[in-house]
């Protein structure tokens, strides 16, 4: 009984304070920005099953990661798309397993900041306004604001062949998938609604490693980054009315009226 009454009362402490990560069996997503291990997330109900989808908070100008952990004790494959655009290939993605993808060892922590370059580098993510985005230099803004994240569990060996009755053996069929790599790039723009940037080019090597996921995602985060002020206006963040005036003093020189009921 006391371990069930611990489990309601941490979810609930997670869902009054906005919880600091998307948590789930495979993978958890969160954003990290210099303000703090994690920014919070405002989980909304998404009605598909292994589809997580939350808010955040984006601050102009602000530079970000993307971090990604894996609970799995196999390595996963991870198609990241943010405002649309995969963040390796800098193509529209579809969050498709033929696109290019970060490969996370297991049990494995990834963090993802930038436009990937060349094998060598990234340029930086940091929040601007729409049209000065790099999605938006190319003229989409079909998912600006979405930071997604799919995740593909590596395709295993089949299983040894089992004996069954009958004298027939079963065996999983293997099917052959493209092996992921590295990328391309380009730049900038200006609006209202939130979207990445291209920025600064930052060293951050990666290596080509054979990998073959499977054929559907296991899981998609979807972090839909917004101003503070959309979030208030929403109702996904509570926002007071800036300080009310300090009334100092009343101008009122009157005397002391007797108090109320008297």
């Amino acid at each position: 009984m006391n371990k069930i009454v611990v489990v309601i009362v941490w979810l609930a402490l997670m869902l009054c304070t906005g919880t600091i990560l998307a948590y789930s069996p495979l993978v958890e997503v969160s954003v990290v920005t210099e303000r703090g291990p994690g920014l919070p997330l405002y989980p909304v109900a998404s009605g598909q099953q292994n589809t997580y989808r939350a808010y955040v908070e984006a601050i102009r100008g602000e530079r970000y990661s993307i971090r990604v952990r894996n609970h799995s004790p196999y390595r996963v494959g991870l198609v990241i798309a943010v405002d649309g655009r995969n963040i390796i290939s800098g193509k529209k993605s579809f969050l498709q397993p033929q696109e290019r993808m970060y490969i996370l060892d297991p049990q494995g922590w990834g963090y993802y900041d930038g436009w990937r370059s060349s094998n060598n580098q990234v340029n930086t993510f940091f929040f601007t306004d729409a049209g000065g985005s790099y999605a938006g230099a190319w003229g989409d803004y079909s998912a600006m604001g979405v930071i997604a994240v799919a995740a593909f569990p590596e395709r295993r060996p089949p299983e040894p062949p089992v004996y069954e009755r009958g004298g027939t053996y079963g065996h999983q069929d293997m099917k052959e998938m493209p092996q992921k790599s590295a990328p391309q790039a380009m730049r900038p723009r200006a609006e209202t609604q939130p979207g990445t940037g291209y920025g600064e080019e930052k060293y951050s090597p990666v290596i080509r490693v054979d990998f073959e996921p499977e054929p559907v995602a296991a899981e998609r985060h979807f972090l839909k980054y917004e101003w503070r002020e959309a979030l208030c206006r929403k109702g996904i963040i509570e926002c007071r009315p800036p300080n009310p005036r300090n009334r100092f003093w009343d101008e009122n020189r009157g005397y002391a009226p007797p108090p109320p009921m008297r």
